[in-house]
């Protein structure tokens, strides 16, 4: 379980995100949205402590993450980033063994351990048949697919996505996304995700965490929270919002002027 208390952080001595109070449970998926600038990455940086917090606090199973050292928070927490910085050379496979980094001690190699849970990461995430290619070679879906399946193989409890389906098609996003929903519900992790799409977010979170001038602006289940009220005032955008004819659950149009 990941839960912020009146968390405030930024950049410098600038703050983004002032007093920020969210839970996220294993099993489910807690969508961030929000326009640009929100706040939706800074908050995962906070979350992973690549970011000094201002002021709260942020508790994993209860734990505040500032009394756990950086090598077991890597282990409890995976983050897929939105633009990952991928050596070209390497084979798929050698990018998911890194997530095994964490569990290493100094000067220790990986061993059969590591390479069955990196293999099984791979099968999990249907990237066995990537195994010998070249990053650089890879399609934008199979790359994405490459580094969630080294987060699996750190063996998280918690997995953070910012932008998961950023630059890629709606077949590869909804491929991502089925990736992610199942892998939440089969391994009981927790999930937070930063989206973009509102439709997407609707489809594949359980809760959504709605971010504006810095703040919560309001949070719950996505038919709570994607109303034509609220995305109006935070987006600015005037728009429709009606029920998916299969699911019923909120879908947003949008209708072009003129």
């Amino acid at each position: 379980m990941i839960e912020l208390k009146d968390v405030s952080l930024g950049y410098d001595h600038r703050a983004i995100l002032n007093n920020i109070n969210l839970e996220a449970v294993p099993g489910e998926v807690l969508g961030l949205i929000g326009p640009n600038g929100s706040g939706k990455s800074t908050l995962i940086k906070g979350i992973t402590r690549l970011l000094r917090l201002f002021s709260g606090h942020v508790f994993i199973d209860g734990r505040d993450i500032e009394n756990i050292n950086r090598e077991e928070l890597a282990c409890l927490i995976a983050t897929v980033p939105q633009d990952p910085v991928l050596p070209a050379a390497f084979t798929a496979f050698e990018v998911v063994l890194m997530g095994r980094t964490p569990h290493l001690g100094l000067l220790r190699y990986e061993g059969e351990r590591d390479v069955a849970i990196a293999w099984q990461a791979m099968k999990v995430t249907q990237t066995q048949f990537l195994a010998e290619r070249r990053v650089g070679e890879l399609s934008g879906g199979e790359r994405q697919r490459v580094i969630i399946a080294r987060a699996l193989t750190q063996q998280p409890k918690v997995l953070l996505l910012d932008e998961p389906t950023a630059h890629l098609d709606i077949s590869h996003q909804v491929e991502i996304l089925d990736l992610v929903k199942s892998l939440c519900l089969e391994q009981a992790l927790t999930v937070i995700a930063a989206l973009h799409d509102l439709n997407l977010a609707a489809q594949y979170c359980d809760w959504l965490v709605m971010l504006n001038g810095g703040q919560v602006y309001t949070k719950g289940a996505p038919q709570d929270v994607l109303t034509v009220q609220n995305i109006k005032e935070v987006y600015g955008a005037e728009v429709c919002v009606c029920s998916h004819p299969v699911n019923k659950l909120p879908i947003t149009l949008v209708t072009a002027n003129g």
